[in-house]
């Protein structure tokens, strides 16, 4: 009869109670509740400061342009290679946007910028 207690006892250890899985499962969606929020909150706000930076890569190419030629481009389009550039200076060498042009996080499309021709700046949309 000692042999069947002590087995009987064994199998107890052995894994987990209900209330034992039941508190693990509280605890996680109680994390689950705080963490989820702030995810989607810092993926937005991780989007706006992508965007701030392409608008300041755009507009310090817009610089770079009006330095070049005296005014500034008719469109985005010339600074992102989509159309032909007039003769630059000798002095300029390297493309605006070497490494591709920038998007716009929030929409992911490229040159999807607001751009004014009269003050040769761009904002984002």
């Amino acid at each position: 009869m000692k042999v069947r207690k002590n087995n009987t006892r064994k199998r107890r250890t052995l894994g987990f109670s209900l209330l034992e899985l039941l508190a693990v499962v509280t605890i996680l969606g109680i994390i689950a509740v705080v963490v989820i929020p702030r995810i989607a909150v810092s993926s937005s706000v991780a989007k706006e400061n992508a965007q701030a930076q392409a608008v300041s890569e755009i507009n310090s190419a817009l610089e770079r342009y009006y330095f070049d030629y005296n005014a500034f481009p008719l469109d985005l389009a010339a600074l992102f290679g989509a159309v032909a550039l007039p003769v630059p200076p000798a002095t300029v060498g390297q493309p605006y946007f070497p490494d591709g042009a920038p998007k716009n996080p929030k929409t992911g499309l490229v040159a999807d910028f607001n751009y004014s021709k009269t003050t040769g700046r761009v904002s984002g949309k």
